[in-house]
């Protein structure tokens, strides 16, 4: 009885069709046509809605206005490594609750189950344009990008794999900072980093740092801006602080583009702001550039 009462709802958006109105119902009452869900996409930015299929042939940069839509970590693994070839670091190692925090244990199973991944992070190595590579991978969809103990751990893990290797290293950054959950644990992750980075740096290493929209507060402070080479995509905003904070800190209007990859570029915070589409090939020159078959 109540089940015909109630019935699962179809996953569609409603579109009007013009056409339709004019032809068949010249009153004006528009019948609607059925679009399956995910057909479409609207741009963050300016509003543009697209074709989902289309949005991700152009690397799922807005074919408008150009807005970097953020990537999850599979998809940038997809789009800057070659095909074949990928071993995972680490891919078991997953967050506990060291500090017993109030319902944390409860989030990370959700984010989990809603960003399909197991950390905001996943390392490995691959190659890029047939260079060898090792690889940090960020995703904002867990978390929002947090570093707790074990983002540090894979990432650390990762640099010293670099490092006894003999390999140049690329780290993609998105954060919304340390994870407040794990306290002074997941502080101790940015000190934990850079002293891995400058370890490598003492062996010769090539690390190119890649920022992307948005990356703050402890991975800002820490490995993100610690690169060889910096290098932001467009409109990539980034900082230690959030700009509220800051304005409300100083009692001053900061300026529109403030904090984006076009500003720190031109206040020296930058070496290179590079489009999507050419990051591949960047990333491929700069390695041939500075290393020997692959090896620094």
């Amino acid at each position: 009885m109540f089940k015909d009462l109630f019935q699962k709802k179809r996953k569609y958006a409603t579109i009007p069709s013009d056409r339709m109105g004019r032809d068949s119902n010249p009153e004006g009452d528009r019948p609607r046509r059925e679009v399956p869900e995910g057909l479409m996409s609207k741009c963050a930015k300016c509003g543009t809605i697209q074709y989902s299929k289309e949005l991700e042939k152009n690397l799922k940069v807005c074919t408008s206005c150009g807005y970097h839509i953020r990537l999850n970590a599979n998809e940038r693994i997809q789009m800057t490594l070659d095909e074949e070839g990928f071993e995972e670091f680490d891919s078991d190692m997953i967050s506990i609750d060291p500090l017993q925090f109030p319902g944390y244990a409860i989030k990370l199973e959700e984010q989990a189950m809603k960003s399909g991944l197991r950390e905001a992070v996943i390392t490995g190595q691959g190659t890029l344009c047939g260079n060898p590579v090792v690889v940090a991978v960020m995703s904002f969809n867990f978390f929002s990008g947090s570093m707790g103990s074990v983002v540090g751990e894979k990432i650390t893990r990762a640099i010293e794999t670099a490092t006894e290797r003999k390999l140049p290293l690329i780290i993609f950054s998105t954060s919304g900072g340390a994870r407040m959950q794990e306290s002074i644990l997941s502080l101790m992750q940015m000190a934990k980093t850079s002293a891995a980075l400058a370890r490598f740096n003492e062996q010769g290493g090539l690390y190119i740092s890649v920022i992307t929209d948005p990356t703050f507060g402890g991975v800002s402070a820490s490995f993100a801006t610690l690169g060889d080479i910096n290098i932001a995509e467009p409109g990539a905003v980034f900082g230690f602080a959030g700009r509220i904070v800051i304005e409300q800190t100083i009692r001053q209007k900061l300026p529109d583009d403030f904090q984006t990859a076009e500003y720190n570029m031109a206040h020296g915070q930058l070496d290179l702001v590079t489009h999507r589409k050419e990051m591949r090939g960047m990333l491929a020159k700069l390695i041939e550039l500075h290393t020997v078959k692959g090896e620094f």
